[in-house]
């Protein structure tokens, strides 16, 4: 079956996780991904651990499926032509090198697209290619601590607290796609490529919606409230006798109903809890009376009872569970391929279903260097011995 990016060809110049994550999203999708690598060594993941699977890391398997990689010294002419070469076929370049660092290698933006104007050049940085900040390195963490999220991630009486997994990062990963894919559309309509700027920094502004809506409105800045809502209540966790829950009672309906539900009938008569404007402000004396409620059964019990009256309710589950969760299978969401040196290994599955032209995981993270040759044969048209020579030349 047609995916969506057959025929498209990507060069993948980044390392870690943002690009990773943007890249192995076009190659689910059906475009070609060569992963070019530094020789000896490649991509900074493949040695983060543990831990390790037969001495590949669990982290750069995560991220890179459906590629193929070959190793390139850009420090030397040869492997600089070579890139040239593949720039000059490519249809689309990411990187996330900090800004200026590949304009010094000579593959700059206004470089690559003399060698291509068709070329679909994504930048991906962690405070953009412009603005005072352009230099500063991009980390998850502390773009997260720049970003807000972390302002209003934690208890209130604690300290501030990053997302779980490294959520700019793959916001930027995931914005970057859907930015080469725009690209590629008006790429189709007018023959001319262009320069995608995505930084880890704006990506994480965007996600602020309606917490910056608050400060624009208001002033005043969102404070953090553990996992409370601002606007929304009951819309909480809740510790059941043994374990949690989250319950979201998201209008008036839904509270009528779980009051009534959880013997808390006379709550609908107060005044007090009458609106959600009201249960907000009273947000205080409310939750105590329904976390004293909701301690006396477990988890299950709860979300059986919530579930059988429609109300939107959810366990708390660990990454086992989630992994393990017969929704989860039957979505594709946990893939299993077999790798060459670590074995039987899973993977996420692919988020976007289409029904006509489905992406597909299909072959597992290369080894470092996996498909140089055939890289340099298939695709740039180079014979065995002129293959060893840029090998002897230690430019692959």
């Amino acid at each position: 079956m047609v995916k969506p990016l057959d025929g498209i060809l990507v060069i993948d110049l980044t390392r870690v996780l943002a690009g990773p994550y943007c890249t192995m999203q076009l190659a689910d999708m059906g475009a070609t991904v060569i992963k070019v690598e530094i020789p000896g060594s490649g991509d900074d993941t493949r040695a983060y651990g543990p831990p390790f699977l037969n001495g590949e890391s669990t982290y750069f398997l995560s991220v890179n499926r459906n590629k193929q990689s070959m190793t390139l010294n850009l420090k030397t002419d040869q492997g600089k032509e070579i890139l040239r070469q593949l720039i000059r076929k490519g249809d689309v370049l990411v990187e996330n090198f900090r800004p200026g660092t590949l304009e010094g290698l000579g593959f700059g933006y206004e470089a690559t697209r003399t060698l291509n104007p068709r070329l679909i050049y994504c930048s991906i940085s962690g405070f953009g290619q412009t603005g005072p900040y352009a230099q500063r390195p991009g980390y998850d963490l502390v773009v997260q601590g720049e970003g807000g999220v972390m302002s209003l991630t934690g208890n209130p009486d604690g300290p501030p607290m990053k997302v779980g997994n490294s959520f700019a990062d793959i916001t930027a990963g995931m914005n970057a796609f859907a930015g080469i894919l725009l690209a590629l559309l008006t790429q189709e309509r007018t023959g001319e490529g262009q320069w995608v700027d995505v930084s880890l920094l704006d990506c994480q502004v965007a996600m602020l919606t309606y917490q910056a809506g608050i400060y624009f409105a208001t002033g005043r800045s969102p404070q953090r409230m553990g996992n409370q809502h601002p606007s929304i209540t009951p819309y909480e966790t809740f510790e059941c006798s043994d374990g949690y829950i989250n319950i979201a009672a998201g209008n008036q309906g839904f509270w009528e109903r779980f009051c009534k539900l959880a013997g808390l009938e006379h709550l609908l008569a107060d005044e007090r809890f009458s609106t959600m404007k009201k249960r907000i402000e009273n947000r205080a004396a409310l939750t105590p009376l329904i976390a004293e409620v909701v301690r006396r059964r477990t988890r299950q019990a709860w979300y059986e009872l919530l579930e059988r009256e429609g109300i939107p309710c959810g366990l708390i589950k660990n990454v086992a569970e989630v992994c393990t969760d017969p929704q989860v299978l039957a979505r594709e969401m946990v893939i299993e391929l077999q790798h060459p040196t670590a074995g039987p290994i899973k993977v996420n599955g692919i988020p976007i279903k289409l029904s006509a032209a489905p992406g597909e995981v299909k072959t597992p993270p290369p080894l470092l260097g996996q498909h140089t040759d055939e890289v340099l044969a298939a695709i740039l048209g180079y014979t065995a011995s002129q293959i060893a020579e840029l090998r002897q030349a230690k430019a692959v």
